[in-house]
C-alpha cells in the first residue's frame, strides 16, 4: 500500500469515531508528520454551533501534542462520492501553518470510492502566517 492510501486507510477508520449527531457528516483525517508519524482526528460535533471540532483541527492537534511541528501529507474521508469532504477554511489555514504550501491533501468519500488530491496552496492560495515554518 501507498504512502497515501496508507493515510486514507487511517482517515476512513477513524471515521467511525465522529461524534456527529447534529449534521449527520461525519468526517476523519489522518496526517503524515515529517518523521512518518501518522495522527488521526474525527470531527466532534457540539450543540452549541460552532464550538465543535473538525477532523483536521483534531488530527493537527494530535501532531503538535505528540511533539511533532511538521506535516507532510493530509487525508480527509467522508460523506459518499457525490459529497466527499473539503476541508473548511479555518482547516486549510490550520492545516498551512504546519505544511509547505505544496503539501499534498487527498480527500475521498468514507468507503472505497476514489481519491482526490490536489496542494494545500490550491486550497488556500496567499495564505497567511507561516506556511510549514513552524
Amino acid at each position: 500500500m501507498d504512502e497515501l492510501a496508507e493515510l486514507m486507510a487511517r482517515a476512513r477508520a477513524v471515521r467511525a469515531n465522529a461524534h456527529a449527531p447534529y449534521s449527520g457528516y461525519a468526517v476523519g483525517a489522518a496526517v503524515r508528520a515529517e518523521d512518518g508519524s501518522i495522527h488521526v482526528g474525527c470531527n466532534v460535533e457540539n450543540a452549541a454551533y460552532p464550538e465543535g471540532l473538525c477532523a483536521e483541527a483534531v488530527a493537527v492537534g494530535a501532531m503538535v501534542a505528540s511533539g511533532r511541528k511538521r506535516l507532510v501529507a493530509v487525508a480527509v474521508a467522508g460523506g459518499d462520492a457525490a459529497r466527499p469532504p473539503m476541508p473548511c477554511g479555518g482547516c486549510r489555514q490550520k492545516l498551512m501553518e504546519f505544511a509547505a504550501p505544496e503539501t499534498i491533501v487527498a480527500v475521498a468519500d468514507g468507503a472505497n470510492g476514489p481519491m482526490r488530491t490536489m496542494p494545500l496552496a490550491g486550497l488556500l492560495p496567499g495564505a497567511f502566517g507561516l506556511g510549514g515554518k513552524a
